[in-house]
């Protein structure tokens, strides 16, 4: 038995290190995008905050939503107050008093409470239909722009022939232990996204930093087929929009059009967040993200039960430390280069350290992502 698994487990951390090297050619290949000094703003953008009480984040973030280095004719901003119980609504109110490209609508006018299980999806939906830029950017009531986001965003959409672009998001870093591991774990996730869109591998992005024409989101139906699902208003609609046009997709690999964007307080809600985020596995038409999903949940677990075999068995440790090192080396040989981009060498260090957590909640969250509940804002979903 215990044969069968150290087996198995070298066999996956050799296909795990081929595909983390792809992933890292295909990131250092990836050219950084920068506006012309030159460039004149065309396109016109409606960004779609979708919150949930979000009153003191409305009042940190939204500011650098509205106070653009972009023309304020060409873009305007919606939130959508989900049934908030907080003063959501009023805070953004207040902001309405000095921003005219600035509106409110709230979800409960148009839905119900416990109508549906995909309330973000019809939020988004709701806003687009009365929305007036040609372009849809989303992004969400903890999330903070640099000033020449939309910039960047318009000089990339006049300068590539596509549909839908993906940007770069980052936490926050408090310097707590996890704040850190929750941004190391999600810089490997932005790093292999910027590096497969790039290439126009899989079809990747995170919803605080995304754009796609309103044509384009009205021709594949809006979010039909996915509405039922929690999540996936962001990878599932893009795999949508892939396949309706392909080779339309890019990514905005540039410095400035980073989205940061608040980490998780605590474990609790970290994992809500992760098991939200694994939901929807099963769900992706792109089965090339299924199939590396698997690859990555394996891995994990048969490295999780080696190192429980251990205990047991003759040289179970030799084994296990032998394989954790391996994936320990492939890994920080792609996420140096990603930590430069997003500016957090300095938590590099923090990495090694942090694979027996990795490990262990990699096999947490994927196996309740699919067999279990989570809550998020207040409410329980499947």
């Amino acid at each position: 038995m215990y044969q069968s698994l150290w087996i198995t487990a070298i066999v996956l951390t050799i296909l795990y290190s081929l595909l983390i090297i792809l992933y890292r050619r295909w990131f250092l290949e990836l050219p950084q995008f920068e506006a012309p000094s030159n460039h004149i703003p065309q396109t016109k953008f409606s960004i779609i905050i979708p919150a949930r009480n979000e009153a003191e984040n409305i009042d940190r973030f939204l500011p650098s939503i509205l106070q653009q280095s972009y023309p304020e004719a060409l873009f305007d901003v919606t939130v959508i107050n989900d049934h908030s119980t907080d003063d959501t609504a009023k805070r953004v109110q207040g902001f309405q008093k000095k921003y005219s490209n600035l509106y409110l609508i709230e979800l409960s006018e148009y839905l119900d409470q416990g109508v549906t299980n995909a309330y973000k999806k019809k939020a988004i939906e709701i806003a687009i239909a009365q929305s007036n830029g040609n372009w849809i950017i989303t992004t969400d009531a903890d999330c903070q722009a640099d000033e020449t986001w939309l910039l960047q965003y318009d000089a990339y959409i006049q300068m590539h022939e596509t549909v839908l672009v993906a940007a770069p998001v980052m936490f926050f870093n408090t310097g707590s232990f996890l704040s850190i591991f929750q941004v190391l774990d999600f810089m490997s996730l932005q790093g292999i996204t910027a590096a497969a869109v790039g290439a126009g591998s899989h079809a990747m992005c995170n919803g605080a930093n995304l754009a796609y024409l309103k044509t384009a989101f009205y021709e594949v139906g809006q979010f039909k087929g996915i509405d039922h699902i929690a999540s996936g208003d962001d990878m599932l609609l893009m795999q949508k929009i892939k396949q309706r046009f392909p080779g339309k997709l890019g990514y905005l690999f540039n410095e400035n059009a980073i989205i940061q964007t608040e980490a998780m307080p605590n474990w609790k809600s970290f994992f809500n967040q992760r098991i939200r985020w694994a939901s929807k596995a099963d769900s992706y038409q792109d089965k090339s993200i299924f199939i590396v999903l698997l690859l990555v949940y394996l891995l994990n677990l048969s490295l999780l039960l080696l190192g429980i075999s251990a205990f047991y068995v003759e040289n179970g440790w030799n084994h296990f430390i032998i394989l954790v090192l391996i994936k320990t080396i492939v890994e920080l040989s792609f996420m140096i280069p990603v930590s430069r981009f997003f500016g957090f060498t300095e938590t590099i260090g923090w990495f090694p350290i942090m694979q027996p957590f990795h490990i262990l909640y990699t096999v947490i969250a994927g196996w309740l992502g699919k067999f279990g509940s989570y809550h998020w804002k207040g409410r329980k979903l499947q």
